[in-house]
């Protein structure tokens, strides 16, 4: 029996922030000294970013000086003249419960479509998101909003960060193990940006420049007569945690929003750890293809190091870094539709890496089949 990713399907919101227009928007911040604006300078600069998504239409507008969309009701973010304002985590809790649901449910039916699964036939599903938090929470409303059947066994990933989306395969592969006709929908969805803040040291400047708005959904399923197109094979995971890192990449709740730690560190730590990591994963087992999150261009470019890969290795990884930014959990799904629509050779084996809090490494070994023609 094996368990196949059958469809990949992605969604963003409509606002695109241009990364040198938000560049400069932080920099204009009141109160923004000189070696601030010149570290913003050299985070955003160095990014290797052109454009991000956000479900701030306001922060897209003012960083383009633009007029935000009249009858705009999503939460205040900027003030006519550019300043950042700092919502409540209430305020910006209560823009995660209107705006994310239906990223997850667009995200949803188009990889349902892809695979030519109708709602009815879902039988699991498990969403991951760090962004935000309710109750009854996105599980519940993908089973409203996608009128799947109410029978669906539902379950949540939360506030495990940008490597969230591989345990939550792991997590349909064990289902699909267990029961071989299921059908388990994953979805991620992430609204980095409702956490926006006016930057002032390192941590936030770099996720200032990085972190994106975005959502992806994979189908899953161990049935064979499912396998009507291109898909990925599940052959294994791995989690291996490094021995520091623990405070260098966090993600905590604050009054006004949630505040993210990400160290200059973290690159570093990647890089030293990656090749045992990866090695205890894999051993002796050949790699065609490398899906790596970008949790940004450091991380890709220790990532390309620490193993020796080509220069050429990670670029499907790097194209969606320049187009989408960091979307946390849903990037990696991002990745690999990109690679399931692009048509590998079939049996390529794909090394699937993934970096989260702690520091965290989520691994999967995937092998691509190609369709009937």
């Amino acid at each position: 029996m094996t368990t196949r990713i059958l469809s990949i399907g992605t969604a963003v919101p409509e606002a695109r922030l241009r990364q040198d227009q938000v560049r400069d928007l932080f920099a204009a911040q009141p109160g923004a000294d000189r070696l601030t604006r010149r570290l913003i300078g050299a985070a955003f600069d160095a990014s290797a970013i052109d454009t991000r998504h956000t479900v701030l239409s306001d922060l897209a507008a003012a960083a383009a000086a633009a007029s935000a969309p009249e009858g705009d009701e999503r939460m205040p973010t900027v003030t006519d003249a550019g300043a950042l304002l700092a919502p409540s985590t209430g305020a910006r809790n209560d823009a995660y419960i209107r705006l994310a649901p239906p990223l997850f449910a667009e995200a949803a039916r188009k990889a349902l479509a892809a695979a030519s699964v109708d709602a009815a036939e879902v039988t699991h599903v498990i969403t991951v998101s760090c962004t935000g938090m309710f109750a009854p929470g996105p599980d519940y409303r993908l089973v409203r909003d996608l009128d799947l059947p109410t029978t669906v066994a539902r379950a949540h990933l939360g506030f495990m960060g940008c490597a969230a989306a591989v345990p939550a395969l792991r997590t349909a592969a064990q289902t699909c193990a267990a029961d071989p006709a299921a059908v388990v929908l994953v979805v991620c969805a992430e609204l980095c940006s409702l956490h926006v803040r006016t930057p002032a040291d390192h941590d936030e400047i770099v996720a200032a420049s990085v972190f994106a708005d975005g959502a992806a959904a994979a189908v899953v399923s161990a049935d064979p007569s499912r396998a009507r197109g291109s898909s990925f094979e599940l052959d294994g995971f791995a989690t291996v945690l490094t021995d520091d890192g623990e405070n260098d990449m966090a993600w905590t709740i604050g009054d006004t929003g949630f505040e993210m730690i990400l160290s200059a560190e973290v690159p570093r730590i990647i890089g030293r750890e990656i090749r045992a990591a990866v090695e205890s994963f894999l051993g002796d087992e050949s790699v065609d293809t490398w899906a790596v999150h970008p949790g940004g261009r450091s991380v890709l470019d220790r990532v390309e190091a620490g193993l020796g890969l080509s220069a050429d290795a990670l670029t499907v990884s790097r194209d969606v870094l320049r187009d989408y930014g960091n979307m946390s959990s849903a990037t990696i799904l991002f990745i690999l539709g990109s690679l399931l629509a692009s048509g590998l050779d079939d049996g390529d084996r794909v090394a699937t890496l993934a970096f989260g809090p702690g520091l965290t490494l989520e691994a999967a070994r995937l092998t691509f089949r190609r369709g009937p023609a």
